[in-house]
């Protein structure tokens, strides 16, 4: 596989344009070509003009294109044509379709995704200096673990959903705990709109998270918006929400992270009447170049048993569903962290 790059266009004044297979990004202030064959999507995070021309472009090139809102919510996506072929289609929406292997696909992503909250509270607790709040990080850790426990027998998606959202809760609790003595606030986990600069980061890191899986789950020839633990909606892409699942608490990380190094603060986002709190322009810069650099960072896979570049791993995942659903393993691995 070969590792190409994201063109983010922040300018909300810029207009995208084709010509002799370069993108060429104009704005009042600038002009910027940029080769096609050298990158793998184009991310506009502002109110930026793309050309049907250059849409075009994008989609023979199979370059994606996304934009995102303030909060990080998908406002579109689009791609090149879908990959694999209709068998591959035909068993998802027959996988969707069937109660008992639609949940026990719901049990796996909740399952991968608690062993990761798991993992990374534990590590929240080796790091902390304070032995108290170590040894309370630690107490979640083990309360994450019951709750993946439960998930064998639960009988419905709305248990499932229960479990799930009774280990967010105490996980969300360990950050609290983690973020105690930083210098933004954080309570709990709020959405549409984000209420507190970590809320914020978070929502905006997940839109970035979930259109990289649409790209993976689209080339491989899977349909994103048929979904297992999120259900289909229109208009939601609800099997790249249930693979973002799993790859949360490593986003959750780098945001913590970020935060504890103090290479964000207060003046770092802007607050709205209403109450939203969304990330100022230029931290939104520097957030987006930590978010590239950490794409190159390696997890061990415990399937493939070798280390993976985090750029991969979405292709890796989309691979591994793609063959369960063609039954050429038992069951779809979610990716699980190891440190």
């Amino acid at each position: 596989m070969r590792y190409l790059s994201t063109v983010y266009v922040r300018e909300h004044r810029a207009r995208i344009s084709h010509r002799r297979g370069s993108l060429v990004v104009s704005s009042p202030e600038s002009k910027q070509r940029i080769p096609l064959q050298a990158i793998d999507g184009v991310m506009i995070l502002g109110g930026a003009q793309i050309t049907t021309d250059a849409l075009a472009a994008c989609v023979e090139q199979n370059v994606r294109v996304a934009a995102l809102k303030r909060n990080g919510g998908l406002r579109f996506v689009v791609g090149g044509p879908v990959g694999g072929n209709i068998h591959l289609r035909s068993a998802l929406h027959g996988a969707v379709n069937d109660r008992d292997h639609s949940l026990d696909l719901s049990r796996v992503v909740v399952a991968g995704k608690l062993q990761n909250c798991r993992q990374v509270v534990r590590r929240w607790s080796r790091d902390h200096s304070d032995d108290s709040i170590s040894a309370d990080l630690q107490s979640r850790a083990e309360q994450i673990a019951g709750r993946i426990g439960r998930l064998a027998s639960a009988e419905s998606p709305d248990h499932v959903r229960g479990i799930e959202g009774d280990a967010a809760r105490i996980y969300f609790g360990a950050m609290k705990r983690v973020l105690a003595n930083s210098c933004l606030d954080f309570s709990n986990r709020t959405r549409r709109p984000p209420r507190d600069p970590v809320n914020s980061m978070l929502g905006y890191c997940y839109g970035l998270l979930v259109s990289e899986l649409i790209g993976a789950l689209d080339a491989v020839g899977l349909d994103h918006q048929l979904g297992f633990f999120h259900r289909p909606r229109s208009g939601r892409p609800s099997l790249a929400l249930d693979l973002a699942e799993e790859f949360r608490p490593i986003v959750d990380r780098t945001v913590v992270k970020l935060i504890r190094r103090r290479q964000v603060g207060p003046e770092s986002f802007v607050r709205t009447p209403g109450g939203a709190v969304y990330i100022e322009d230029q931290a939104r810069v520097d957030l987006l170049k930590v978010w590239e650099a950490q794409k190159e960072a390696e997890y061990y896979h415990p399937v493939l048993r070798q280390s993976v570049e985090r750029w991969a791993l979405p292709s890796v995942q989309a691979t591994l569903l793609a063959r369960h659903l063609r039954q050429d393993i038992p069951m779809y691995p979610p990716f699980v962290l190891s440190f």
